[in-house]
């Protein structure tokens, strides 16, 4: 597995135990994923290039192992779904141990929908990103295959319930664009 992300924890991500705060996963998963499309030309870049802003549309994070203070995290990144308004990233954290072994700390799925900066309204992916995005989806599979882990249904992320806008049909909907603008502040 080869890693676009990686960072070590610093003291202020930490609570007074030395043990990282589960919502400080949420911030590294998003980061790691963006760094991913963004290796792939598909990031806030692209889309800001092409007059599209992305937000936030739903979060589901599987905690798995707690990290600590001067651990080193690297994350695993691919697109799970691209549809025609939305996307899903599928992000791991990882604790890199000693010998070079990982250790599996976060796994979940964050699903953005692309808007029109003025109005704020779904808009469809711009075609190139759209196509961009798919063909992550294959790296994705291709990797996770490789390295003898589940592939990504072809309906939408890793381990979605039924109901989960993974499950969706095509222009069944788009999610709620009305989250969390990815980049910008509070």
């Amino acid at each position: 597995m080869s890693a676009v992300f990686r960072t070590r924890i610093e003291h202020v991500d930490t609570d007074a135990t030395g043990i990282v705060h589960f919502s400080r996963f949420t911030s590294l998963m998003e980061t790691a994923g963006m760094e991913h499309l963004e290796a792939h030309g598909a990031g806030l870049t692209a889309f800001g290039a092409a007059g599209v802003d992305l937000v936030a549309a739903e979060l589901r994070v599987r905690y798995l192992r707690s990290a600590g203070y001067r651990d080193v995290i690297v994350a695993d990144a691919g697109v799970g779904h691209a549809g025609a308004a939305w996307f899903a990233l599928a992000v791991r954290l990882l604790r890199e141990e000693e010998d070079g072994a990982r250790t599996p700390l976060a796994a979940g799925d964050l699903v953005f929908a692309a808007v029109d900066p003025g109005t704020r309204r779904a808009v469809p992916l711009p075609a190139p990103l759209r196509q961009a995005l798919r063909g992550i989806v294959t790296d994705a599979a291709r990797e996770r295959a490789h390295e003898g882990l589940a592939t990504p249904s072809p309906g939408g992320p890793r381990g979605a319930a039924p109901g989960h806008v993974g499950h969706r049909r095509a222009g069944t909907g788009t999610p709620s664009p009305a989250v969390h603008r990815p980049g910008a502040g509070p």
